[in-house]
């Protein structure tokens, strides 16, 4: 007999985890779960969190939202990743990152009420985390995961207790694994990868110095330093972070995977950050230093049974475009309503096999793009000349030849701004972020045809209705003046059906089928002398169907059905769906 039971038991308190164990305490689940550490992250290693993330901490509460904003370096402090030969030495070029163009900028107000920013996961997981022990989650720290067995009706797990010593049995109907990118949950269930690990090592070193005089005039997260033969390996690129402004920050830089890796002692470390910031006589104080390896690897199945992988477990890759832990936390979104409503008995096992459909096409692009954007600082190297020579000498010398008054010299500058703006796919690409379209059995799709991308489907968010695509974010008003996102009318756990004016028989059909399948479905009609009217006409433009049709939205925000029109019997109809989605 076990010593514990629980609905969902999670391994591991990251973004992934914690996100998860908060949305279905949320919903209303004690869910289990556990780290094999005493605390929290202790490193700032994820930092850069989109809109879609923040919508996923918009539907757990505004105080989540708020708290969020509260603690995270703000947009217009991201600012431009910068290009210098050192943080106080001379800039070579830049470029306006993370929304902050105001063409981007633009974008991301039309596409999202929530707004990017930076918020080091020393504070994201705290966050994630206390509102799961808040809502109802039971945790226990100092627990580590050894095995699992799983059988038809659920999932023994053995864990130990490294205070005592002991093991302890753990009974769950379901086990998430979002153990990291070593993750032994993923290895004993037998997921299936593709790609390799450790293809590239890296190491960080994370310090205190008030560097405001540097950097205050040109805000940035990001900082890339170019020293030919610097000790930062290779062609003499090292990056330095910004982990609060402007006082802490993370040195990043590479070695050898072939060697072992460097043993970095206090006074190597200071001399790497005088170098990288360019001010020999600086007094850091080095707060931490790790090692790590740069990963290019993904599964191509996410679960096994009644085990699910989640975050960086499933989609190891380096931390380029930011999009670690908030491809984590939305694999939460993505599995957390559904594990909830199997659990309930409002759906059928089926229901959870749209968890791997939907997300493992999500974790190939993103270890994909955030490896290409890696293998994009060539064209910034080529046109310095960094890759003409070894010699450090020479390379210093093609790199100043970009000052001379010569043709050359003309063609040179050309390409380096052609270069560093060529960064956009990594430093804003809005795109890869907020563009997620899915295709499952949870989604009825009834023939309609995916509407194609009309610009850079990396670059540029294109909204759509068509069943798979995240709703569209438009701002409705309130008869006292109030205004809501049309997100903020969806989510929380919930379906939702929004009509218009001549939808009162979607409205009927979601009342009485919500009776009869014993789920919620919360019902939404836009339109004059409604609750919630569309008076800038944004909503009658996104919503691509007419007055008398109806969205069914998922509690992740992705449209599940749509029909453009009143159908003859939308009781027959939505039944229908909701039968295909429910696995009913």
């Amino acid at each position: 007999m076990a010593d514990i039971t629980t609905d969902v038991l999670i391994i591991g308190t990251g973004p992934a985890g914690s996100a998860t164990a908060a949305l279905l305490a949320s919903y209303g689940l004690e869910p289990l779960i556990i780290n094999r550490y005493r605390w929290l992250a202790n490193t700032p290693r994820a930092h850069i969190t989109n809109q879609r993330t923040m919508e996923v901490l918009r539907d757990l509460g505004r105080d989540v939202e708020d708290e969020a904003y509260l603690f995270a370096t703000e947009q217009d402090l991201m600012g431009q990743n910068v290009f210098c030969t050192a943080v106080a030495g001379e800039e070579i070029g830049r470029m306006q990152s993370w929304g902050n163009h105001p063409l981007s900028r633009a974008e991301h107000l039309l596409t999202s009420p929530g707004r990017m920013n930076d918020l080091p996961q020393t504070y994201m997981e705290p966050l994630l985390f206390k509102t799961a022990c808040a809502r109802g989650a039971q945790s226990r720290m100092s627990t580590e995961y050894l095995s699992h067995v799983q059988d038809a009706d659920g999932v023994t797990t053995t864990c130990l207790d490294r205070l005592t010593g002991k093991e302890v049995t753990i009974r769950s109907k379901f086990l998430v694994g979002a153990d990291g990118g070593n993750s032994k949950v993923a290895e004993h269930a037998g997921l299936s990868f593709e790609g390799r690990m450790g293809v590239a090592g890296s190491m960080n070193i994370l310090f205190e110095a008030d560097l405001s005089r540097y950097v205050a005039h040109r805000p940035s997260v990001l900082y890339w330093v170019l020293q030919p033969g610097a000790d930062v390996g290779g062609i003499g690129m090292g990056l330095v972070r910004m982990v609060r402004p402007w006082n802490e920050w993370l040195i990043v830089w590479g070695y050898d995977i072939n060697q072992p890796a460097p043993a970095v002692d206090n006074a190597f470390a200071t001399k790497v950050v005088r170098e990288l910031v360019g001010v020999p006589d600086l007094e850091p104080k080095v707060k931490s230093v790790s090692t790590w390896t740069v990963n290019n690897m993904y599964a191509t199945t996410l679960s096994i049974g009644r085990v699910f992988c989640m975050g960086d477990a499933v989609h190891r890759h380096p931390p380029s475009n930011g999009l670690g832990s908030n491809t984590s936390i939305q694999d939460g979104f993505n599995l957390a309503w559904k594990l909830a409503m199997v659990i309930r008995g409002q759906a059928g096992m089926g229901l959870l096999d749209s968890y791997q459909a939907e997300r493992a096409p999500i974790a190939k692009q993103i270890v994909t793009r955030a490896n290409k954007s890696i293998e994009e600082f060539g064209p910034i190297f080529k046109a310095l000349g960094l890759l003409d020579s070894v010699d450090p000498v020479k390379m210093q010398q093609n790199m100043d030849a970009r000052c001379d008054d010569d043709e050359a010299a003309e063609r040179q500058r050309a390409a380096i701004r052609d270069a560093i703006a060529y960064k956009v796919y990594e430093f804003d690409a809005h795109g890869v972020e907020m563009n997620h379209r899915y295709a499952s059995k949870a989604i009825v799709k009834d023939g309609q045809a995916e509407p194609a991308f009309e610009k850079d489907a990396e670059l540029h968010c294109q909204p759509t209705t068509w069943p798979g695509a995240r709703l569209p974010h438009v701002w409705l008003f309130g008869a006292q003046g109030e205004k809501v996102s049309s997100l903020d009318l969806t989510g929380h756990g919930h379906f939702t059906i929004l009509t218009g004016i001549g939808g009162d028989g979607w409205i009927s059909a979601a009342k009485a089928l919500s009776k009869e399948f014993g789920v919620p479905i919360t019902v939404h009609k836009i339109g004059p002398r409604q609750i919630w009217q569309d008076l800038t006409g944004d909503w009658a433009r996104a919503r691509e169907i007419s007055d008398s049709g109806a969205l069914l939205v998922r509690p992740d925000h992705h449209v599940a059905w749509r029909s453009h029109v009143a159908a003859f019997e939308p009781e027959a109809e939505l039944r229908r769906v909701l039968k295909t989605i429910l696995d009913r």
